[in-house]
C-alpha cells in the first residue's frame, strides 16, 4: 500500500494521548507525521528546561503548556492532522469524557500511580478501546529489552516491562524515543485494520 493510501485511511481515525512528556511528545509527532486525523492530547504541565534532553520540545517553547507547544511543533511539520487539547490533570472523573470517541489511547504518564489509574479506568469506562501502554523505559543501551506484547484484545504493552527510573537510571532519549515509536506503531497497526467511520472523520 502506498503511503498516500495509508495516510488517507489513518486520516479517518481518533487517537488519544494521555501525558505530553517524552513518551507522549514523541508518539504525538510520529503519529502526526503518519497521517493520523486528530490528535487528542491531554497534559497539565508546562515545557521546561530539564525536559529538552527527551522531550519533542526546544528551548524557546519553556514555560508553554505542553499542549500548546506540543500543537505549534506538529503545525511545522507540515501535518493536516487536526490536534484538541485539555491543559488538566487527568483523574477518574474526567477521563472519559476527554477520550470518549478516540479509537485507540496511549498511556504516556512517567508516575506509576497514575498509570494504574489510567489503565483501570479506561478499560472500565471505555472496554472496546484498545490501549497502548508503556513500561520499562530507563536508562541507555539494552535495545534487545524493548519489545511490545499484545495482553488481550485491547492492551499492548511497550517497554522492558523491568527498568524503573531512578538517579542512577533517568530516562534518556533513544531508549523514550524508541518505546515512544513502538507506541505509535502499534496505533497504526491496530488503526490500518479498522474500517473508517465517516462520521467520527475530523
Amino acid at each position: 500500500m502506498r503511503i498516500i493510501d495509508i495516510k488517507r485511511h489513518l486520516g479517518h481515525f481518533r487517537a488519544g494521548i494521555a501525558g505530553a512528556g517524552g513518551l507522549g511528545s514523541n508518539c504525538a509527532v510520529a503519529l502526526a507525521r503518519s497521517g493520523i486525523g486528530t490528535l487528542v492530547i491531554a497534559d497539565y504541565d508546562q515545557v521546561e528546561e530539564s525536559n529538552l534532553s527527551r522531550q519533542y520540545y526546544f528551548k524557546y517553547q519553556t514555560g508553554k503548556y505542553k499542549t500548546d507547544a506540543l500543537r505549534e511543533i506538529i503545525s511545522l511539520t507540515g501535518s493536516e492532522t487536526k490536534v484538541i487539547t485539555f491543559n488538566t490533570e487527568l483523574n477518574r472523573q474526567n477521563i472519559v469524557s476527554i477520550f470518549k470517541g478516540c479509537h485507540v489511547v496511549v498511556e504516556a504518564f512517567d508516575r506509576a500511580e497514575m498509570k494504574e489509574m489510567f489503565v483501570e479506568t479506561l478499560q472500565k469506562e471505555l472496554p472496546g478501546v484498545p490501549l497502548v501502554i508503556a513500561s520499562g523505559v530507563a536508562g541507555y543501551g539494552m535495545n534487545d529489552t524493548l519489545r511490545s506484547r499484545k495482553i488481550d484484545d485491547t492492551l499492548f504493552v511497550c517497554g522492558d516491562e523491568s527498568s524503573e527510573t531512578s538517579s542512577d537510571l533517568p530516562p534518556m532519549a533513544p531508549r523514550v524515543g524508541i518505546v515512544a515509536n513502538m507506541q505509535a506503531n502499534i496505533v497504526i497497526e491496530l488503526l490500518m485494520k479498522m474500517k473508517p467511520d465517516k462520521s467520527t472523520d475530523k
